[in-house]
């Protein structure tokens, strides 16, 4: 990767050489015309031909009907450093790491324990892992950790692949980890802290491992193939690659990358390429699937709980889930405005992380320029991932271009007319 330049990938004359479709439906189906569907994917496109992409993979219902599903580009072999001989182009299907994004899935997880009477959040951590008690954690909640204000927000050792791979030796770390603040007073991201905690817990209260149990009650009655922590061998030839793509100052990209993640651009790249990190379980980063079937999980708390018939949790504990704990507030870890939920990112008004007028939206970011999100005030579900780990570089007028153009051509739904997060015989969608 070069130091000066914009680091971007080869990109062809016509994207249609690359570009895969699957299960669309008509727009008028989901509330929507063709020429506003075409609008989000020629800013989807616009995207792309900046090169910071090897692959963008997309999926947007509205009205629960899928309406764009499509991947563009290179599941692998394309890179800053140009094109291989034997690039190979992706499908809806292919795999890809969430990195962050996973963080909602494995709070969700938490959620349904608490709906199952197993835990209550305003619990101490310590109640159900007592080795977290030391140096000062005693009185930390599942609250706490859910709402980014644990105290804990980064491994403060040297992180490396290694480390990363090494589930135990973290936790034991964490155990024995002396909060930066006491809980509850600052609002800090924990980029991976908290979900190792968070998965521990699960386990130590079902006594089954948390891929089993996200198996149990998300991925298996939801039909997805792969919808997990890591990614099992059979679909690893498949598997999207990450790139380090865009401007890369180090005083400026690996700085930040290290205060939030305790390690730089290509350690992020390597551990999720990396084999070794698809066996082991990252509850806070390491959910791999395609655009698709993400959507499907962010569809279902969008239904209240419900999909395809089945119900996965209870209306009310995705109303409670996805209530603020906070105003926009700085994040002494991102060092920008946020506004969180027990588990979710929300979207604000008039502008968001997830594009303008966004104040009733939830999900999560991923690194980098992940993002998965439900609007309820839409009716739509969103997922956008791509394999260019770029921060900083020359797509982030595209990028935003992209969420104005979801958020203009998805046009908000009277609110008597609104699918409800707290079940069907009631019309309460108000989050912020």
């Amino acid at each position: 990767m070069k130091l000066f330049s914009t680091n971007t990938c080869y990109v062809p004359k016509d994207l249609n050489t690359i570009t895969q479709t699957k299960d669309e439906l008509p727009a008028e189906l989901g509330g929507m015309t063709d020429q506003q569907i075409k609008n989000i994917w020629t800013s989807v496109e616009n995207l792309y031909q900046t090169g910071n992409s090897p692959l963008i993979s997309f999926c947007l219902k509205r009205q629960g009907k899928i309406l764009l599903n499509r991947s563009i580009g290179y599941a692998r072999g394309n890179s800053a450093d140009g094109l291989d001989n034997n690039p190979m182009i992706a499908t809806p299907d292919t795999p890809v790491c969430l990195f962050s994004a996973s963080k909602i899935v494995t709070a969700m997880l938490i959620h349904m324990l608490d709906e199952m009477g197993e835990i209550n959040l305003l619990d101490p951590i310590s109640y159900y892992i007592p080795e977290y008690a030391q140096n000062g954690k005693r009185r930390a909640t599942i609250f706490h950790l859910l709402s980014h204000r644990g105290g804990i927000p980064r491994v403060e050792m040297e992180v490396t692949p290694e480390l990363l791979f090494d589930r135990e030796r973290i936790l034991q770390h964490l155990y024995a980890a002396k909060p930066v603040s006491k809980a509850g007073s600052h609002l800090a991201y924990h980029a991976v802290t908290a979900g190792y905690i968070l998965g521990e817990l699960i386990e130590r209260v079902t006594g089954q491992d948390i891929r089993q149990f996200l198996h149990e009650y998300i991925e298996k009655p939801m039909n997805m193939p792969y919808f997990n922590y890591g990614l099992k061998p059979e679909f690893r030839d498949d598997v999207a690659l990450n790139y380090p793509t865009g401007m890369h100052p180090r005083l400026g990209t690996d700085h930040y990358l290290n205060h939030v993640l305790g390690g730089g651009l290509q350690l992020a790249v390597d551990v999720t390429n990396d084999h070794r990190f698809m066996d082991t379980v990252c509850p806070a980063g390491n959910i791999y699937t395609s655009a698709e079937q993400a959507n499907r999980f962010f569809e279902m708390l969008l239904n209240g709980g419900e999909y395809n018939g089945k119900r996965i949790m209870s209306p009310q504990t995705v109303f409670r889930s996805t209530l603020p704990t906070s105003n926009t507030s700085i994040d002494r870890t991102l060092l920008a405005p946020m506004r969180y939920a027990l588990g979710p990112m929300l979207g604000s008004n008039p502008i968001g992380i997830f594009g303008p007028m966004t104040g009733q939206a939830f999900g999560h970011l991923g690194f980098s320029n992940i993002l998965c999100w439900a609007d309820p005030e839409r009716d739509i579900s969103i997922s956008f991932l791509n394999t260019g780990k770029s921060v900083v570089g020359t797509h982030i007028p595209a990028l935003a271009n992209v969420l104005y153009q979801i958020s203009k051509n998805c046009p908000k739904i009277p609110k008597e007319q609104r699918r409800s997060l707290f079940g069907t015989d009631s019309t309460e969608t108000d989050l912020v």
